[in-house]
Formats: C-alpha cells, structure tokens, sequence
C-alpha cells in the first residue's frame, strides 16, 4: 500500500497539532499569571503609597515640628507617585497582555521588548525615590 493511496491521517500529524494546541495553552497560562503578578505588584505599590501618606499624616497630627511637616509633604509627592505609578503599570500590564494574547491567537511568535514594563517600572521608581529625597532635603 502506497502512502498516497493510504485514507487515514499520519498520527504525527495529530500529535504535532495536539502539541502545538498545547504549547499555546500553557503560553497563555503562563501570560496569565505574569499579568496576576503585576496585579499585585501594582496594588502593593498602590497600598504602600496610601500607608506612607497616611503615617507620615499621623506623626504631623501628633508632633506638628517644622521637620514633620516636610516629612509629611516629601511622603504626600512620593505616595502619590507610588499611586499613579501603580495605576500607570496596571494599565500596561493589562495592555500587554491582550497585545500579546491578540498575538498568540493570530500564531505570531510575541516579541520581546528592549524595556519590560519590569525595567521601565524599576527606573520610575528609581526617578520618583530620587526626587523624593530631593523635595524633603531642599526645605
């Protein structure tokens, strides 16, 4: 019997696509628990720029010195930052992720970016600490 006139499918065949079915799935559950790891990063820079503000807020309240005031106004810019930092890199996390998926689902082989969100969030953070220092040693 000749391969041309043989009517079933080549079992490799069917594993090959099986694999490939696969491999999207375990990619796409791999971008969901990246994406879910952002989240709780986001909320924890988010939580911990509330807990500053509000600290800071409490030592003003009870011991109102000149240097607690300044402590309280560098904790009010660098809690802010955290706030919209987080909010900033939620909404690229989320960005990316639906990017990558549209990616995934069309077969296209996601490319890898010169600056992760983990990098550019890193060198914020960086900018918004030195800044910060900076506003509470000029007054």
């Amino acid at each position: 019997m000749t391969r041309e006139s043989h009517n079933s499918v080549d079992p490799r065949v069917t594993l090959a696509g099986d694999r490939t079915r696969m491999a999207q799935f375990r990619t796409q559950l791999a971008l969901d628990r990246t994406t879910l790891a952002w989240v709780r990063t986001t909320l924890t820079m988010a939580s911990f720029g509330f807990g500053m503000v509000a600290f800071f807020r409490s030592i003003r309240q009870t011991n109102p010195t000149a240097e607690a005031i300044r402590f309280h106004e560098g904790a009010i810019f660098f809690g802010l930052s955290l706030i919209v930092l987080g909010i900033a890199a939620t909404i690229a996390a989320g960005l990316s992720h639906w990017l990558t998926l549209r990616k995934i689902k069309r077969g296209q082989v996601p490319a890898v970016s010169l600056w992760s969100l983990s990098i550019a969030t890193a060198v914020l953070l960086v900018v918004a600490g030195i800044v910060g220092l900076w506003a509470i040693s000029e007054h």
